[in-house]
């Protein structure tokens, strides 16, 4: 079976078009200006990555081939090809492209998607711009430079002008340019504007986008028990009654699993709690209790991989005016996507159909595709709008369980998981302990720098290379990792989210004992760096510094009225800067977070409105994970299932939050991860400065009965 379902969906776009250009572009290389002219008769013979077509009526469609899970991409990649193309935003449609093998990455993770494809998208809107500008010199017999473009017409000098509709059967006919002329920054319209997501108005009026609302004809419905502790494997299970019950067409068993199947979710729901089972103990059956203890002793542990290091750490402490030490600690969180995990499988004689919510198809292809030992090429997948992810979905455990169980009833069907199946079936946020240790001399500079971070399957649970590495003489930097039975996985941001929480604690620590404003500290580290850099480094220091002076003017540090507190905090991830200054009011004895600032660097903006919606959901997903989230176990079985006990940050909850970016035209790095690590460090520094206490581990509402009315 090959796999041709994105040409598929294209033919059936592009089968009402009469004539017209079709430019093909590779998303292999960053040179998308090697395109082929094709007609679309012609469509259906040729092999492309994607397609930028423009239809005889002016309108232009793209595929965007990243998997859309809120971040925006269905509406920034579209806006980019319509800069270069200088056509009217309201031509541009744009379709969800299903994973072809041709694309060269089809992830949505690591906050790369635009870093990826800018010069991609870019270069086939201005190929597609030249050639239409070509065929009307042609038509008008006038040099290419007598002409504009605006807004989807090509203009002549003299006034007249032709649509890109009317010039599109004759710009099929060309050969297209080996190199073409990009915009440059200060020339952007489009880009850098504020613009609606393309898919608002069909979740607005609840059109079936996602997963969960997928369907197809003869598919039957199934949710899974899985083990109720990490460690447990199945050891029976009784079906008897289950099978009695109305719409239940099969109860099976594959590895440590136990499926019911029946015509609707419904009755396979009801189904499911009349099935028993026994489990028996396979691997330890570990308690947060066991985890702190675990903690403890690694950590106190001389065995440790050393990660980097620089100068001599031992002389520099054994020197020191000073030295300052902090741990920090962080638990286990599930990702609790407001939609849960689901996913469809149909797994034929002559290949296997995959349909659902992944961040990574690509992966889900592969992985099923191993497991029922088949050519990738007889696997597609179908993608869906998912509602939430946060990194959970770049694991493929789900879509494998439906083809799994498809292979085995010998049918169509969707698994679909519950609230408590999601938040106890793992796959979480690593739990992690850091330890800090920094020496400062007489002058209040910072002459050595150590950590050690202990994770639980959370692999390296440090950034060796980041700040302040780089603007210390001596470092050393080390980690361990701890093999636990529960499985873990990338979380927004993954390590950063709270290693930077942690960091910038306690550089705010070490700031208020070399007696400096927390800022200057950091600036005058970063001087250093600038100046004359220790070792590697991953960042550049001037747009770090760049960030943190424009948050310092618009938060207004340093200069707020009595009873207001300021809390500060700046990181690099995803190759952006972020820094923040959270404000809490004390009000009898009482701090609440009022107002958080956020000063963005990720280079250009494509569309303000969705760039200011990821670092608005991210400093929200920060605030209230800091603040609440605590997932807790006990003999291998977490003890929150849902969220009548597992806090959440609530809609009245959330701060006011003033967002500004960096307009410093260097080509666009991530945002849908950066603003959330600095988010835990600039509140816990405003705490402190509030109430004097230092938080050292997450959720902060353990730490002080007070903070329960923080929010």
């Amino acid at each position: 079976m090959e796999n041709i379902q994105s040409r598929r969906n294209f033919l059936k776009i592009t089968s009402g078009i009469t004539g017209g250009l079709i430019l093909g572009f590779n998303w292999f290389s960053a040179n998308a200006s090697e395109a082929e002219i094709i007609n679309s008769t012609l469509a259906s013979s040729l092999d492309f990555n994607s397609f930028l077509a423009i239809e005889t009526t002016g309108k232009v469609i793209i595929y965007s081939p990243n998997p859309e899970i809120g971040q925006g991409i269905k509406t920034a990649f579209p806006i980019i090809v319509a800069e270069e193309l200088d056509v009217d935003w309201k031509d541009v449609i744009v379709k969800q492209a299903d994973l072809d093998k041709k694309f060269e990455r089809q992830v949505t993770g690591g906050s790369g998607a635009i870093k990826h494809s800018w010069d991609r998208l870019r270069k086939a809107g201005a190929t597609a711009k030249y050639l239409l500008k070509e065929a009307a010199a042609q038509r008008w017999n006038v040099n290419i430079s007598e002409l504009k473009t605006e807004k989807g017409f090509v203009i002549h000098t003299s006034g007249k002008k032709l649509s890109y509709g009317e010039l599109a059967e004759e710009a099929s006919k060309l050969k297209a340019p080996e190199k073409v002329e990009l915009k440059k920054f200060a020339d952007y319209q489009l880009i850098g504007s504020t613009v609606k997501g393309v898919d608002n108005p069909d979740l607005l009026v609840g059109k079936p986008l996602f997963g969960i609302d997928y369907k197809k004809e003869g598919m039957l419905h199934a949710q899974i028990q899985r083990p109720p502790a990490f460690g447990m494997k199945l050891k029976s299970f009784d079906a008897t009654e289950a099978k009695k019950m109305s719409g239940i067409v099969n109860v099976v068993s594959f590895g440590n699993k136990v499926a019911i199947v029946g015509k609707s979710t419904w009755e396979v729901m009801q189904a499911r709690k009349t099935v028993k089972y026994e489990w028996e103990k396979e691997k330890d059956l570990e308690s947060t209790d066991d985890h702190n203890r675990i903690f403890n002793e690694l950590m106190n542990k001389k065995e440790a991989e050393v990660r980097r290091k620089d100068g001599d750490i031992e002389t520099a402490f054994k020197n020191a005016h000073k030295v300052i030490e902090a741990e920090y600690q962080c638990p286990f969180i599930p990702h609790n996507p407001m939609e849960p995990m689901n996913f469809f499988a149909h797994v034929r004689e002559d290949g296997v159909e995959l349909a659902g919510p992944t961040q990574n198809p690509q992966s889900a292809q592969q992985q099923v595709a191993k497991l029922l030992n088949i050519a990738p090429e007889k696997v597609t997948v179908e993608l869906t709008k998912m509602g939430g992810g946060f990194g959970r979905r770049l694991n493929s455990d789900y879509a494998l369980e439906a083809a799994e169980l498809s292979s085995i009833i010998k049918a169509p069907v969707r698994v679909m998981w519950t609230r408590e199946d999601d938040m106890t079936g793992g796959i979480y946020r690593p739990a992690v302990k850091y330890r800090f240790k920094a020496s400062i001399d007489k002058n209040g500079n910072m002459t050595g720098f150590y950590l050690k971070g202990v994770g639980m399957n959370a692999g390296n649970s440090t950034r060796q290379d980041n700040f302040p590495v780089g603007a210390v003489e001596n470092v050393l930097i080390e980690s361990v990792d701890y093999k636990s039975p529960i499985t873990t996985g990338p979380w927004r941001a993954p390590i950063t989210n709270f290693l930077a929480s942690a960091e910038q604690s306690f550089l705010d620590e070490v700031a208020v004992a070399a007696g400096k404003d927390p800022i200057q500290f950091r600036l005058e580290l970063l001087e250093k760096v600038k100046s004359n850099p220790v070792g590697k480094i991953t960042y550049e220091p001037n747009r770090f510094i760049e960030t943190i002076k424009m948050v310092a003017e618009k938060s207004n540090w340093g200069k707020q009225k009595k009873g207001i507190f300021q809390g500060f905090s700046v990181y690099f991830s995803h190759l952006s800067y972020v820094a923040q200054v959270a404000q809490v009011e004390v009000k009898k004895g009482k701090p609440t977070l009022k107002k958080v600032f956020a000063v963005t660097d990720c280079g250009v903006v494509v569309n303000q409105s969705g760039a200011r919606n990821q670092v608005y959901g991210a400093i929200v997903d920060g605030f209230g994970h800091a603040m609440f989230a605590n997932l807790k176990f006990k003999n291998g079985a977490p003890e929150e299932s849902n969220y009548d006990k597992y806090r959440l940050i609530r809609y009245n909850e959330v701060p006011e939050i003033e967002v500004h970016f960096v307009n410093n035209g260097i080509d666009p790095t991530g945002l849908g991860e950066p603003a959330l690590p600095p988010t835990g460090g600039a509140i816990a520094n405003a705490i402190f400065k509030a109430t004097g206490k230092r938080l050292y581990s997450q959720p902060f509402i353990l730490a002080d009965e007070k903070l329960e009315n923080f929010v």
